[in-house]
């Protein structure tokens, strides 16, 4: 095991079994049997230290989601992906609280992409007419409320007593930005425009057309984007 791997585990460690989501450098540094020169060397401070125990805390969880296979209901996918979430920061309080914290001033990587990967499955929900709204604003109220829900739970549990308070909210934000999939499309007609806005956009990224030139196609995205915003 080499010196980054040795500072890694031992930070893993202490981060697992400390009252609070933080560590001591000292403590990494005693714990691996390296020097402090090594660990700024390797990591340059400890911000950047704490940002690598996130990723390597996350990286099972991203291993998962990235090999999930996506079924032909992309709103059920989000349905998992929300209770793989909320499991995961459950089992692992202290590293999801350290990969929210506004003390982390380096961006961890496993955050950006866990962002990532719920876009995805939001640009195959307009795709399939199933988003009400764009999918970048879809990403950010689902993933907002997702991780909000998780850190209060963590951090309040006193105050969220009810087993089915995840479900509930999950379902209710899942329920203001999607449709059902066997929608007749009797909707009101300030609503519908947007919906088709949205799977026009998204099958225009999926499915670039030859008719259009790069440009033309970026500005007629720009144009649904507008739309589908409502």
């Amino acid at each position: 095991m080499d010196a980054r791997e040795k500072i890694l585990e031992a930070a893993t460690n202490l981060l697992a079994k400390a009252p609070v989501a933080d560590v001591s450098t000292r403590a990494v540094c005693d714990a691996a049997g390296v020097g402090a020169p090594m660990l700024y060397r390797l990591f340059g401070d400890k911000a950047g230290l704490l940002a690598a125990v996130v990723d390597r805390g996350f990286e099972e969880y991203l291993t998962s989601k990235r090999a999930a296979r996506p079924s032909d209901d992309p709103v059920a996918d989000l349905r998992s992906g929300w209770d793989n979430h909320m499991r995961f920061a459950l089992e692992h309080p202290n590293h999801y609280r350290l990969m929210y914290s506004p003390e982390l001033t380096v961006p961890p990587a496993a955050a950006q992409e866990a962002h990532a990967l719920l876009h995805g499955i939001l640009e195959r929900c307009a795709a399939a007419g199933r988003l009400t709204v764009p999918p970048a604003l879809a990403t950010q109220v689902i993933m907002s409320a997702n991780v909000g829900a998780a850190l209060s739970m963590l951090t309040r549990p006193e105050q969220y007593t009810d087993p089915q308070f995840s479900e509930r909210l999950r379902d209710a934000v899942l329920a203001s930005l999607t449709r059902p999939a066997d929608a007749d499309g009797s909707r009101e007609e300030d609503s519908a425009v947007p919906v088709a806005a949205a799977t026009l956009a998204a099958r225009l990224r999926s499915e670039q057309s030859p008719r259009f030139t790069p440009a033309e196609s970026a500005l007629l995205e720009q144009w649904l984007d507008k739309l589908s915003a409502g």
